[in-house]
């Protein structure tokens, strides 16, 4: 298993002195996130040869390895032109992927949930177009659920990871979009029963918590106006929210879980050491637990 901390509440850091504080917390592992000189969201990557072999030695001066690149693009947009776009985006960071020597890529299924039949649609045509680009340069790609995209809970998105049918392609369970992944109908979220439902598909876990916004009979946010489409999560420190860490830690426990842990609270640029840290020592006694 590899524990890895998604550097994001570091992005402002330049990527030697990124990889340098990764290495002084104790991480083996980053699990790259978007950069808006390397890999920005949703546009076409910025990192050219000189970008990528400044990453390359950094982790080799540091000795830490990349456990996975996370790119986001909008690969399901219902519009086409901006779906193209996206394959094209993918194609260069896949590119980039292979040259820094890491075996897997992960990222969300976007689209429109509002137009979830069209943005499902485009999703395929896309990977029609780039699973071919992924087998040939043997990358493997992790797939979450993700709130706001057009598909957003967890047994859904395991039977769509299922229906590409590659073995190389599996499924990601996020910890924070736990009360999103269960359903408007659930009051909680069964993270254990989520889990299990992922079976051997689950390669792959996000860990930070997050509060229940279907608490107090919905009402543990109000949000205005009256029925916006809104969605509401955090990334905190665990502890700091409501996710049910024993289901969580014991499931991947009773799962045999050796895939993928990536640290990835978002919530404390101000005290970001000492976040990573925690989560760091947190992860580790739990999954050798």
């Amino acid at each position: 298993m590899k524990i890895a901390l998604d550097p994001y509440m570091f992005r402002a850091l330049p990527i030697d002195e990124m990889v340098r504080t990764v290495a002084e917390l104790g991480y083996e592992y980053i699990e790259l996130s978007p950069r808006a000189e390397f890999m920005p969201f949703f546009l076409h990557p910025r990192a050219d040869d000189a970008r990528v072999a400044e990453l390359k030695q950094s982790l080799r001066r540091h000795g830490v390895r990349l456990s996975s690149v996370l790119p986001l693009y909008k690969w399901s947009s219902p519009d086409e032109t901006e779906r193209q776009a996206a394959v094209r985006y993918w194609k260069r960071m896949i590119e980039i992927t292979v040259e820094l020597e890491c075996p897997l890529m992960n990222s969300e299924f976007n689209g429109r949930p509002e137009r979830a039949a069209e943005s499902e649609a485009a999703f395929w045509r896309s990977l029609e177009e780039l699973l071919p680009v992924f087998e040939r340069e043997g990358i493997a790609l992790n797939l979450e659920a993700h709130p706001d995209d057009f598909c957003e809970e967890n047994a859904p998105a395991v039977d769509l990871v299922r229906a590409i049918n590659k073995p190389w392609v599996n499924y990601l369970y996020c910890a924070p979009h736990s009360f999103h992944l269960s359903g408007p109908s659930e009051a909680g979220a069964d993270i254990a029963a989520m889990m299990r439902y992922a079976g051997d598909k689950l390669q792959h876990v996000h860990i930070a918590d997050s509060f229940n916004h279907k608490g107090s009979s919905g009402l543990r946010y109000i949000l205005n106006p009256p029925g916006t489409p809104a969605r509401i999560h955090q990334h905190l420190d665990i502890g700091q929210g409501e996710v049910d860490w024993d289901a969580f830690f014991g499931t991947l426990r009773e799962l045999g879980f050796d895939g993928v842990a990536t640290s990835c609270v978002f919530a404390w640029e101000e005290r970001a050491r000492e976040s990573s840290a925690f989560m760091l020592d947190r992860i580790r006694k739990e999954l050798a637990a």
